[in-house]
């Protein structure tokens, strides 16, 4: 038979040296003047641990390929060239032509429009083969070869083509084949992303998860059955990983033909064509990373492939939990850094190029995207993080939730009654208590960082105040206003902070002797403090005492007379802010919201003043608890994650920040860590503060903090049974 090849890679170089070597007529044409150099100089080198043989076929440019065209036409151009190789193809060929494509992706179209459907057939290959060098050619293993009608149809012309073929075979469901191949592709262009090989990649347990959502992303589309092939079984995905690991292993090809392109070859893979055409979120993230790589922005690394199981993470469980405003494709950032490939999301308060600032308001959300980077996206960006998400908010940070928006739910609570995830930062705290990601911004002017990070299990951090940049985030109470972090763990926390301010934030382990902590009396006597959160208060303060480290009383007054300061503050700045949106244009504001920011406009100024001037008498009281001391500690809050931010105009929401909102008047750093659960699995926290800037001394205490109280852990004492409670035991 008479064969002419167009595109003499990979597979359709393997294909037809094949067919030359069966004594077929084959000539090769390809866009590379080097390999068809090679070719017709020294033959066509076929290498590898199947076969390895050199056959002798003449080789052309595409514009030297011949007028008209007999026999079959193999067409192996990557997909991204098939108008190409269609647009030559039209009105080329002779009567009774039959063109076969031998491509990835679904080009039928594209192919059927040039030469006619009726003379196309189409196959499904997936031998791993690869371009080496000019003339050369390695063909790493034998898989699925499928040849078949696109009506399914069995044909004399299918039969004799299918005989020719090396390892062919004719099938009655080609496009089953196809759409099967596309969700294995869009599973070696996520691994591609990295430079794993592809039996790593599909492997590795951190990206099993990814991996599968991707599959099931691109099979749900598909307009027929797919049918299985080499271990890939769609009515099996979790089976198919560790058998397909087990093919690649078996292939010489250890890496797919996109990281070859990417990282190899450096030339633009086929992502348009194989992943953009298709639906669903993880596919575009995909594809965005792609494009990255191609633009010089990203390279294959492992850390793309933690961004992409983070994104996937993010769909999966912070969706649900109502915490995402946006995901951000393909970030940019750093190529290095203390935080590199560390996935980062940020509360929608805070400018990211390109989003809008979404302040937890539907007008905003739908505003104009901020132009630039808040100084804090800049620092974090430079560290090498990639900031992926935005996160959820109470509207304005005020205190309630706009009522067209969802608020973001507690991921300590997914069975029963939901629970708030606690506002303002709530889709943050969140997201990192899900576990999608190990950090994540927040704004904290009463408490908003810490209150979150209290009912949702995590780690919440307000630093000093000024200590991070507030410029580029919607303000609330200049004076009060603070930027936070919620991360997994307090060494995360440090982690961060060293890098976005370049100082040292060193918490390695010392002996816990030399620390000393000063327990807050007053705050775990407070009758407004749930009796269960506060027997777990105590005994985290006796497993801390257990652990070696020393304690003694503090007396919280000062600390309530700081408290006592920060309603008439936060509303007249309210106002000073919000004031004239309110009087302009009211419905611009959820009720909750705008009811706050008029009975803000009703305080006088005067009220502000006076309150500073307390202030200023608090201050030197307030940073004489800590003498002798490290660091205080007191509840994070006065009761468990309720079903609702309950709104600053109820008693319940009167209440919520009294041990938080004290440091926001003093600006002291105050820093919240896990320390039990309840009866019922809700989460307790503690909080420990120190002196104005002593941010990095306070983590070092909240380490050793942390490391003690998981020492100290018995599981049989984790929940406390409230009705077991005496107060002060």
């Amino acid at each position: 038979m008479q064969f002419t090849v167009i595109g003499a890679g990979a597979i359709g170089g393997t294909v037809g040296a094949h067919l030359r070597r069966a004594g077929h007529d084959v000539l090769f044409c390809d866009a590379d003047r080097d390999h068809v150099a090679a070719i017709n100089d020294s033959g066509l080198h076929i290498t590898g641990p199947v076969e390895d043989f050199t056959v002798h076929a003449p080789a052309v440019t595409p514009e030297d390929l011949p007028e008209r065209l007999s026999g079959v036409v193999l067409v192996s151009v990557k997909t991204h060239h098939t108008a190409s190789a269609a647009a030559q193809l039209r009105g080329r060929l002779d009567p009774g032509t039959t063109v076969v494509s031998l491509q990835n992706g679904l080009t039928y179209d594209v192919l059927g429009d040039a030469v006619g459907k009726e003379n196309l057939v189409v196959c499904f290959v997936n031998f791993g083969a690869d371009y080496l060098a000019p003339g050369l050619i390695i063909q790493g293993n034998v898989g699925t070869f499928r040849i078949g009608e696109l009506d399914g149809r069995s044909t004399e012309r299918l039969a004799l083509i299918a005989e020719a073929l090396p390892y062919a075979q004719p099938t009655d469901t080609i496009l089953g084949y196809l759409w099967a191949k596309e969700a294995y592709g869009a599973m070696l262009f996520a691994g591609a992303v990295s430079d794993l090989s592809i039996a790593d990649s599909l492997e590795r347990p951190e990206y099993r998860a990814l991996m599968l959502a991707v599959a099931r992303e691109v099979l749900a589309q598909a307009p027929v059955s797919p049918v299985g092939f080499d271990g890939f079984e769609p009515d099996d995905l979790e089976g198919s990983l560790q058998r397909l690991v087990a093919f690649n292993r078996g292939s010489a090809k250890s890496h797919s033909g996109i990281y070859r392109d990417l990282a190899v070859r450096h030339r633009p893979t086929e992502v348009a064509e194989q992943i953009d055409v298709l639906a669903g979120p993880l596919t575009h993230h995909v594809g965005a990373l792609i494009r990255a790589i191609e633009r010089g922005e990203r390279v294959c690394e492992v850390a793309n492939l933690d961004l992409l199981a983070a994104y996937e993470r993010l769909y999966r469980l912070g969706v649900p939990l109502n915490a995402v405003v946006a995901a951000l494709p393909a970030p940019p950032r750093a190529s290095d850094g203390p935080l590199h490939g560390m996935s980062i999301a940020v509360k929608d308060i805070i400018d990211v190029a390109g989003s809008p600032r979404g302040n937890g308001n539907p007008i905003d959300m739908a505003g104009p995207a901020a132009p630039a980077d808040a100084p804090m996206i800049t620092a974090l960006r430079a560290a090498g993080a990639d900031v992926f998400a935005l996160t959820s908010l109470l509207e304005y940070a005020a205190g309630a939730p706009h009522p067209d928006l969802p608020e973001a739910r507690n991921p300590a609570r997914t069975a029963g009654t939901a629970r708030t995830a606690g506002g303002s930062s709530g889709g943050s705290a969140a997201l990192v208590g899900a576990g999608v990601c190990p950090a994540a911004l927040g704004t904290d002017t009463g408490g908003s960082v810490r209150i979150p990070a209290a009912y949702c299990g995590v780690v919440g951090f307000k630093p000093s105040h000024g200590v991070l940049d507030l410029t580029g985030v919607t303000p609330l109470s200049p004076t009060l206003d603070h930027l936070g972090l919620l991360t997994d763990s307090v060494a995360t926390a440090a982690t961060v902070m060293a890098a976005v301010t370049g100082e040292p934030y060193d918490v390695t382990a010392e002996p816990r002797a030399r620390y000393r902590i000063g327990v807050l009396a007053g705050q775990l006597a407070d009758p407004r403090l749930d009796p269960a959160l506060a027997a777990i208060t105590r005994d985290a303060v006796r497993r801390l005492e257990s652990a070696g480290i020393m304690v003694t009383e503090r007396d919280s007054s000062v600390l309530d007379e700081a408290a006592a300061c920060l309603e008439d503050i936060l509303l007249v700045e309210a106002w000073q802010v919000h004031g004239a949106t309110v009087q302009a244009d009211p419905e611009h504001f959820g009720a909750p919201t705008l009811r706050l920011f008029q009975a803000a406009g009703n305080v006088p100024a005067e009220r502000r003043d006076a309150a500073l001037e307390r202030r200023a008498t608090v201050l030197p009281r307030a940073a004489a608890l800590l003498d002798g001391v490290d660091a205080l500690l007191g509840p994070a809050v006065p009761y468990p994650a309720p079903a609702d931010t309950p709104t600053i105009d109820t008693p319940e929401g009167e209440i919520e920040g009294i041990f938080s909102g004290p440091y926001n008047v003093t600006g002291q750093p105050a820093v919240v860590i896990p320390c039990g659960v309840t009866a019922d699995g809700l989460p307790v926290g503690l909080q420990l503060a120190a002196g104005i800037g002593q941010d990095a001394a306070l983590l070092r205490v909240a380490a050793a903090v942390e490391t003690a109280l998981a020492d100290t852990a018995d599981p049989s004492r984790r929940r406390v049974d409230i009705g077991s409670v005496i107060a002060g035991q």
